[in-house]
């Protein structure tokens, strides 16, 4: 702890993604709030992301620019690298709502578990396309994710100690598990009812759909039982279908 205040690490990871790594960056360095441990993790991109990177250099405590077995290798890279009281990912691509997020965040309650907020959705140019089809619950508990992601990994604030490494079977949604392990330990977890992250549509886990479901009915069938499960995927199901109908699209 700074001065009565929580060290956050926050962690990007990235690979190739020079159009959209400024910005991501930008929006870690531009936080007022003063205790923040940058970590970033680079795949040794070669397409100019590492150039990129290096301008802000001197806003990074700590750089990490090696090949990886893959997105939750690098995050688990970035989580071995961390000291700070909590963890957040905010991967490339990806930013904070506003420049006074992490401070609203810790403002809201002393010493939580987890703090979680919402998320908006943005396009290729960064337009909006408004809330997450799953809304944040009012009180999140593991239980919650069972009709879906329901906080998106960019919005939950865990603390270090809380949180293990991603399980490397899972290549797409080890994000989820992960989260519930920490969620299963958690005593306190805090909504702090704002915006809190801006997610950009697409990413790996919509090029390979197919097998981002299987993990993610995997995990769901070890978290809540196989029966409760296939019943959930139903109303899952439904609520897409619903929401693309009124839509035309599903704010993932």
């Amino acid at each position: 702890m700074k001065e009565g205040r929580p060290i956050l690490s926050v962690i990007t990871v990235v690979y190739n993604n020079v159009s959209d790594i400024e910005r991501t960056l930008l929006s870690v360095i531009n936080q007022t709030y003063t205790g923040i441990e940058y970590i970033v993790v680079d795949g040794r991109s070669t397409d100019g992301t590492l150039l990129i990177i290096e301008r802000y250099k001197d806003r990074i405590a700590k750089l990490i620019s090696e090949p990886d077995k893959g997105i939750y290798d690098a995050m688990n890279k970035g989580l071995a690298a961390a000291t700070g009281d909590y963890v957040l990912f905010m991967n490339s691509a990806d930013e904070f709502y506003s420049d006074e997020t992490v401070a609203n965040v810790f403002a809201t309650a002393k010493g939580a578990d987890i703090y979680y907020g919402e998320t908006e959705m943005i396009d290729e140019v960064g337009k909006s396309l408004g809330q997450r089809r799953h809304a944040a619950p009012a009180n999140f508990t593991w239980k919650s994710f069972k009709y879906g992601m329901s906080v998106s990994h960019q919005a939950i604030y865990i603390k270090r100690s809380l949180t293990e490494p991603y399980d490397p079977k899972y290549k797409l949604s080890a994000d989820i598990d992960w989260i519930l392990r920490a969620a299963k330990k958690a005593k306190t977890i805090v909504n702090v009812n704002q915006y809190v992250a801006k997610y950009k549509v697409g990413g790996m886990s919509k090029l390979k759909h197919r097998q981002s479901l299987a993990e993610r009915f995997d995990i769901m069938k070890r978290y809540y039982g196989l029966l409760p499960t296939l019943l959930n995927h139903a109303v899952i199901a439904f609520n897409l279908g619903w929401y693309w109908v009124k839509n035309r699209r599903t704010n993932d």
